[in-house]
């Protein structure tokens, strides 16, 4: 005899797992928490300088995943009356109420690492 599902059944747990969803959508990939994290830390930034702030990053991938920021309302650009043009990036105010949340995934980062490393060196 099959159980049903009382957990994940109901309608709280449903939103929650639509709402996770959405955020592993938004923020998915490689590079993006990486972005985010140096554009908090370092304010408005040019491609280049996050070019170079962010190792081993390809070019046309920090494009890429800046653009789809800009799509999600996480950064912002601005293109500035140079010659030739320059580009800045920087975080939302929007993008800016996950800079609690990345603390929180690098604290927890941090004790897994020197949990593994304990056991390992036990």
């Amino acid at each position: 005899m099959k159980k049903n599902q009382t957990v994940n059944n109901t309608n709280i747990c449903k939103g929650r797992i639509t709402a996770i969803k959405d955020t592993m959508e938004v923020l998915s990939g490689k590079w993006k928490f990486h972005i985010l994290g140096t554009l908090l830390e370092g304010g408005k930034m040019r491609f280049m300088d996050l070019l170079r702030e962010i190792d081993g990053i390809a070019a046309k991938m920090l494009s890429k995943e800046l653009q789809d920021m800009e799509m999600n309302q996480l950064v912002s650009r601005t293109v500035l009356d140079t010659k030739p043009i320059t580009v800045e990036y920087e975080v939302t105010q929007y993008g800016s109420t996950l800079k609690p949340i990345i603390d929180e995934i690098a604290k927890w980062g941090t004790a897994y690492r020197n949990a593994m490393y304990e056991k390992t060196d036990a």
